[in-house]
């Protein structure tokens, strides 16, 4: 199975199925003497570990960050760092009844035509359980970009139908959805609990906002920042759509709406999201991205077995009744590990 791995100087490879021992990951390339030591990787875990919003699986994941190689006296050293995380409360018998059935939604169907074979145990390698890893990495990629002073931040404009209608960045922290806005996080949390109670899920929009990045990464063809977030962010299993600055809005509008004007203080207007023929312009770089609602639900659906036979199937197990909030810090990740393989591109580049 190729496209495990992700980065050009800043590499990350993961690895581990859903239902294995472990699931971890591997980076490559992360230069020597950044602080790095496993309370920082668990913070970032921490945001993502499963009981932490009412749209959760009920899965009790500790998520404990095990740093194996790459750190010494609390500095990376420049080696291949490689990080572990346990699989503690796998249940695969709840999979049991429906290991020859395809489940709508899922990679089984997939898996199965290209493999010929297929982890049914929650998914295996497609099951999101894989993206604690990546989220792991991308601590790590946080404490690069740490010495340039960005900062990623990823946050709930839209759940199951409900839109924010304001950007209280401070409010973010203070609801289970991670949501900028109050009362649509209130109105958010009551149709979680009706879309639960139907055994149905949800999708949403998450919107990430990185600040402080430098003028000038990326490349003008086919390395641009932007053509790289989309690439990084469309390499999550539930992520359907990116769009960046006023994305596909843009289509409706004419140039002397969407052209940003220019002062001496910088752009006064960010329709760009931040990027201006596929290099940082300096503004902040926004991207948002659609969520598409977990396939897992206890709802009666068509589909057919191994043979090919009619069947129909409800899908038991524990599930997210929406991949969002615990999708945010995922997105925070892959948005990082791209500005830090770009930061380090454009250091080698100026030696």
């Amino acid at each position: 199975m190729a496209g495990n791995s992700f980065g050009t100087l800043f590499r990350i490879t993961t690895w581990g199925e859903s239902h294995g021992p472990a699931i971890g990951v591997v980076i490559d390339g992360c230069p020597a003497g950044i602080p790095l030591d496993e309370a920082i990787i668990q913070l970032e875990l921490d945001k993502r570990k499963p009981g932490a919003s009412p749209a959760s699986t009920p899965r009790k994941e500790a998520d404990r960050a095990v740093l194996l190689s790459g750190v010494f006296d609390g500095k990376t050293t420049g080696c291949p760092i490689s990080i572990q995380i346990a699989n503690t409360d796998a249940r695969s018998s709840a999979y049991s009844p429906m290991a020859h059935l395809f489940r709508p939604g899922h990679g089984d169907f997939t898996y199965q035509a290209k493999y010929g074979i297929r982890d049914w145990r929650g998914g295996g390698r497609a099951s999101a359980r894989e993206t604690a890893a990546r989220v792991a990495a991308g601590a790590v990629a946080k404490a690069v970009l740490a010495s340039e002073g960005v900062d990623i931040l990823a946050y709930t404009i839209a759940l199951a139908g409900i839109h924010a209608t304001q950007l209280d960045m401070a409010a973010i922290h203070h609801n289970p959805f991670r949501c900028p806005d109050p009362k649509a996080a209130k109105q958010m949390e009551c149709r979680i609990d009706e879309i639960r109670a139907k055994g149905d899920s949800a999708g949403g929009i998450v919107e990430v906002r990185a600040t402080n990045v430098p003028k000038g990464l990326g490349e003008p063809v086919f390395d641009k920042l932007d053509a790289d977030l989309a690439h990084a962010l469309m390499g999550i299993g539930a992520v359907k759509g990116v769009e960046i600055g006023s994305g596909f809005a843009a289509a409706g509008m004419l140039g002397s709406q969407h052209n940003d004007p220019i002062s001496p203080s910088g752009f006064l207007s960010n329709h760009a999201g931040g990027i201006l023929a596929g290099i940082s312009n300096g503004a902040d770089i926004v991207v948002r991205v659609a969520v598409k609602p977990i396939p897992s639900i206890a709802m009666v659906q068509q589909t057919v077995d191994l043979d090919g036979n009619p069947a129909e199937i409800r899908v038991g197990g524990r599930h997210d009744v929406a991949a969002i909030p615990r999708i945010n810090p995922v997105c925070e990740a892959m948005v990082a590990l791209v500005l830090a393989d770009h930061c380090l591109r454009a250091r080698a580049i100026s030696r």
